[in-house]
């Protein structure tokens, strides 16, 4: 699924190609695409149809579209969507779910291949110019906004494993299995071990992986694996190159030359170096 760098790649994307432009016509060609909008693709269309994004803006995995009328176009990837920039009369995407036209000439196209993505019209949250929605999710790292030392403070006093913290979005948006794999591998902490444990020094080091990996990654445009995530000009990311433990089991750890081991997480991978990231000893 596309993580904070993937889905910011793709929103300065649309605010380059989308802020300003009228939107014209609008077709829902699958239904799933807009399932959360409650009155129906048909009012989807009819009431995005005529406005024009002001400003693209993203929290953690999200991005939306701020539009004239007050209304905000949230979209969210999923596992295998896209938003693409395409001019009109190119042919369509095998998996085109919705399509946009744009006063330029162009057209704005979700593409989606498992159609676990969706988009949405929504009204402002008690937060400025948030999606209702999405009110309740945490800033990520990137927003000026965030606070370092409270997040290191509310990591502490869960009690949970660091990895499944760094994935709880009410806590710290924006980070997935890429980056939360990435970060522990260079604070040298074990997936499983617990929050608890955690010295104020050691949330805050790795606080700063999770910062520093997401930005490197988005400096290169995120991370492509099978060709699903692009940006809105359907040019993949190249992160992969830098990987130190996601998807490298039995590759030499690039410290140590242990080689990274595979584990079972929460129904995903977790990926680890077994001597630079010693696993917790059982209890008892």
């Amino acid at each position: 699924m596309p993580e904070l760098p993937e889905v910011e790649v793709v929103r300065r994307g649309l605010s380059d190609h989308a802020v300003g432009r009228g939107i014209g016509a609008v077709e829902v060609l699958h239904p799933r695409s807009v399932r959360r909008h409650v009155p129906g693709p048909a009012d989807f269309a009819g009431r995005l149809s005529g406005q024009t994004p002001t400003a693209v803006r993203r929290r953690g995995k999200y991005m939306w579209l701020v539009l004239d009328s007050g209304d905000m176009l949230l979209v969210h990837l999923g596992m295998s969507g896209q938003m693409l920039v395409q001019p009109q009369g190119k042919p369509d995407e095998k998996h085109l779910r919705v399509r946009m036209s744009l006063d330029d000439g162009n057209e704005l196209r979700f593409v989606d291949q498992r159609t676990f993505g969706h988009l949405l019209l929504d009204q402002r949250g008690e937060r400025a110019e948030v999606p209702s929605s999405v009110d309740h999710i945490a800033l990520d790292p990137l927003d000026a906004e965030f606070v370092p030392d409270a997040f290191v403070r509310a990591l502490r006093s869960k009690r949970t494993e660091v990895k499944r913290a760094l994935l709880d979005q009410s806590l710290i948006s924006g980070v997935g299995n890429i980056y939360a794999d990435e970060a522990l591998w260079r604070a040298r902490l074990h997936w499983a071990r617990s929050t608890r444990g955690l010295t104020n020094a050691q949330g805050s080091e790795l606080l700063g992986h999770v910062t520093d990996v997401m930005t490197e990654a988005l400096e290169v445009g995120g991370t492509t694996f099978d060709g699903l995530y692009v940006n809105v000009n359907g040019e993949s990311g190249y992160f992969e190159r830098g990987l130190n433990a996601y998807g490298r089991r039995d590759r030499p750890c690039g410290r140590c030359g242990t080689l990274i081991v595979r584990e079972a997480f929460m129904n995903r991978s977790s990926f680890s170096c077994p001597s630079c990231q010693r696993a917790p000893r059982p209890r008892g």
